[in-house]
């Protein structure tokens, strides 16, 4: 659907800041979870894996008080590293939220 709009510059848009993100996590020692096509692959695998990705996401900003004493991150950096985290968590808030919603509905069903 993204190919038909724009003659596919929103594709060529989201790879583009996919990239920035994989070359900014490894930037930042955390490694991003990359999209799985091989058939058979669980739900809960997915689930998982996405889990610990904000995990880890959250724990590297843990350091970043220290790469900031040591002089190895500026403040801008450090900045962008929170919000990132930041949106990362809520995200997976978000999802979550949606995963209880779709169950609540699921359970109101008459069978």
């Amino acid at each position: 659907m993204v190919n038909g709009v724009g003659g596919g510059l929103g594709r060529a848009a989201i790879e583009a800041a996919l990239k920035q993100m994989r070359e900014r996590a490894g930037a930042a020692g955390v490694s991003p979870v990359e999209p799985q096509r091989a058939e058979g692959v669980s739900f809960a695998d997915t689930l998982r894996e996405g889990v610990q990705s904000v995990d880890a996401s959250i724990k590297a900003t843990e350091n970043l008080p220290l790469q900031v004493a040591q002089g190895n991150l500026d403040f801008h950096e450090v900045a962008a590293q929170l919000k990132e985290s930041e949106l990362s968590f809520e995200f997976a808030m978000q999802v979550r939220n949606k995963l209880i919603d779709a169950y609540r509905e699921v359970m109101r069903m008459s069978v």
